[in-house]
């Protein structure tokens, strides 16, 4: 535990289950009331099981940090080198944050500036030197705390939702 009450640590197998759950949950939160309920439902099905998620904490390419407070989990980022960057991308030795949620009642209380900087580290211990994401374009709070974090907007990329295609954001910032 920390002065502020969080603990940030590397997922393990055993976490699965409870991600799985808190994922979909601040996934469906943050992104229901703008998507069709079939749409949610297939993306949370294929994006959010405890099967897909072990799989994420056991692969090496993969680093799972959570982030706890008195036992409960408030907070997740997922950081890797699986995924080809989109052509807008540059850069060298480049690492991905795949998923970056902290759930409401801990927003605007200093953890998520605490978990960029642990994502950051993990991206370097990943050999990263170029960190890059994607963020839905109808999310403003999201691209502002990336840009505040360093992350600049260098182009877009499809995302499906369900039977939705939509567009994300592309941002990166050198480590």
């Amino acid at each position: 535990m920390t002065e502020t009450g969080f603990l940030i640590r590397r997922a393990e197998p055993a976490d699965a289950g409870p991600l799985a759950e808190f994922a979909a949950r601040i996934f469906d939160e943050t992104f229901g009331p703008d998507n069709r309920p079939e749409d949610m439902a297939a993306h949370l099905a294929n994006r959010f099981g405890v099967r897909q998620q072990t799989e994420e904490i056991l692969n090496p390419a993969v680093v799972t940090l959570l982030v706890e407070e008195d036992g409960r989990l408030i907070a997740f980022t997922q950081v890797t080198t699986l995924h080809t960057p989109p052509s807008c991308v540059m850069g060298e030795a480049l690492v991905e944050i795949g998923r970056f949620y902290v759930d409401r009642p801990w927003q605007g209380k200093g953890l998520a500036q605490r978990l960029m900087a642990a994502a950051k580290d993990a991206a370097r211990e990943l050999g990263g030197r170029t960190i890059w994401l994607a963020v839905w374009e109808h999310n403003p709070r999201a691209i502002a705390f990336y840009e505040k974090h360093g992350f600049r907007d260098v182009g877009s990329q499809d995302f499906l939702l369900g039977s939705d295609l939509q567009t994300d954001r592309v941002m990166v910032a050198e480590l």
